[in-house]
């Protein structure tokens, strides 16, 4: 029965690590070493960070790793930069990856990061000089528009300051975000313009990775247009992300009174297997539906 499966099971031990943790402990690493080396005991050894910023000296000095490695770098004079990057990365990330699986999770966070960093680039490349990038906010709002996508009308309930009720749906933040991206990317970013307290704001880099999130929801998560005879599970990532897999088994014809019930049992049993691997969302239209018809036959036992 499905109930016999263990992580179906309420004492079932799931993954100790996930991909959602290793992010947040990477980012927590990174900053607690710019704070170590902006210490009076490091101090100094501030260049040797700069071989994970992006720039564009980094880039043109052929420094290309520094268009991923800057999402693991806060700086240390805005705490509540890494603090809001990290409290929504937890957020999104456990209720997305779930849904994506951790290899599509992880390529998305991966893609906006470097798409930002692209974006980034193309705005600064005639600054040069001082220009410096650092923060996950592309990969964040990359995941807060994915989110947007897949729930735009879901009710979001908190308290503003811990006193006003709002309810707010994913559709307007999302909204609000790119149109404050949008704004400060031409009133101050282009420009080059100041802001107040000298704080700097990488617009560029959060559309970059805003863009990205939006075209994994419409043309990869479900790209059945690349290939029209591929399964869903084969068309989750961009082929240089996704490693080679061997073709699933056919699924089993659960409503044929001829199968066996072993035979259907198995065929559930790998549909679930694949589910606790690789998210509800690597499932075929044809798996889904010999879910629906196996459910169907055990509530009527």
């Amino acid at each position: 029965m499905l109930s016999d499966r263990p992580y179906l099971r309420g004492d079932y031990q799931r993954e100790r690590t996930s991909v959602l943790i290793w992010l947040i402990s990477a980012i927590l690493a990174g900053f607690v070493v710019q704070l170590l080396i902006g210490s009076p005991w490091l101090r100094g050894s501030e260049d040797s960070l700069r071989a994970l910023t992006l720039s564009i000296p980094a880039l043109r000095a052929g420094w290309v790793w520094t268009l991923f490695t800057y999402s693991f770098l806060h700086s240390p004079n805005f705490l509540i930069h890494v603090a809001l990057n990290l409290f929504a990365l937890y957020l999104l990330g456990r209720e997305l990856l779930p849904m994506l699986g951790a290899r599509r999770f992880l390529g998305l966070y991966a893609a906006a990061t470097i798409f930002g960093g692209l974006a980034w680039t193309a705005v600064h490349w005639h600054f040069g000089g001082r220009q410096e990038l650092m923060g996950a906010t592309a990969a964040v709002d990359a995941l807060a528009i994915v989110f947007a996508c897949f729930f735009p009308n879901q009710e979001l309930n908190f308290l503003l300051l811990f006193l006003f009720p709002v309810t707010l749906k994913p559709k307007h933040i999302a909204a609000v975000l790119v149109a404050f991206d949008l704004t400060a990317l031409m009133i101050w970013e282009i420009p080059g313009a100041a802001l107040p307290g000298h704080a700097t704001i990488a617009s560029s880099a959060h559309l970059g990775g805003m863009l990205t999130g939006f075209l994994y929801y419409h043309f990869v998560h479900d790209a059945r247009w690349l290939q029209r005879g591929a399964s869903a599970a084969d068309l989750q990532l961009p082929r240089w992300i996704n490693r080679a897999r061997k073709a699933s088994p056919p699924a089993a014809e659960v409503s044929n009174p001829t199968a066996a019930p072993e035979d259907i049992r198995a065929e559930v049993d790998r549909i679930l297997d694949k589910i606790n691997s690789q998210g509800f969302g690597a499932l075929t239209p044809e798996e889904k539906r010999v879910l629906d018809e196996a459910r169907d036959q055990l509530s009527r036992r």
